[in-house]
């Protein structure tokens, strides 16, 4: 198989990112987060902002449901009424995922990569999670908060996680279904969460 993918989901806290960060550079290929944004709005011709705006009013919508209809792949034209909708936003995310699943091997951390690429022979899914404590005491070492705020901002962001996966899949962003390889770092560590994904790599695609 030429190209590999391995699409990484993560609660907050968890090192997902820099897990995949190491998978990436053992493996020698791209990691790819948030530089997606600025690939979709070079792919579009829509400004970057938006794409960070969109993501902004998933954070603070409390009312947050199920789009009606999720994620399906198409694309509205810059002559529609919804060329700058937060869903066409999201749909040019997804092509950028879509396109670089198929022109090289990487490391995408979040943006639903696991269900845009659920189809794709190519691609392995995993899912990064720890207990409250080891978020938390590694949380505070990265950030200038008090253990309060912290809490409350690890809450947060795991519930605008689960909101935005919930929102444009339809499916829930903690469920083990949806991923092949669900990893505890707080158990493991890093270096052995890399080498776990490494193995299953060998026994999936080798």
């Amino acid at each position: 198989m030429d190209n590999i993918v391995i699409t990484i989901a993560r609660q907050y806290g968890s090192g997902g990112k820099t897990i995949g960060a190491m998978l990436a550079r053992d493996l020698g290929i791209n990691c790819y987060s948030r530089e997606i944004l600025k690939m979709a709005s070079e792919e579009s011709g829509i400004n970057e902002r938006l794409f960070g705006q969109a993501d902004e009013r998933v954070k603070i919508a409390s009312w947050f449901k199920v789009l009606k209809k999720p994620y399906e792949g198409e694309l509205l034209p810059p002559e529609s009424s919804g060329f700058v909708s937060d869903e066409n936003l999201f749909n040019y995310q997804a092509k950028v995922i879509k396109d670089l699943a198929e022109k090289e091997s990487c490391v995408i951390v979040g943006r639903c990569a696991d269900f845009v690429l659920k189809d794709y022979p190519n691609v392995m899914s995993v899912f990064i999670h720890a207990d409250k404590d080891f978020c938390m005491e590694r949380s505070l070492e990265r950030n200038s908060m008090t253990r309060p705020e912290m809490e409350r901002f690890i809450e947060k962001t795991d519930k605008y996680r689960g909101d935005f996966y919930r929102y444009y899949t339809g499916h829930q962003w903690e469920d083990a279904r949806n991923y092949d390889l669900c990893l505890n770092s707080g158990k493991l560590g890093f270096e052995k969460c890399v080498e776990a994904i490494k193995g299953y790599m060998k026994v999936r695609f080798e």
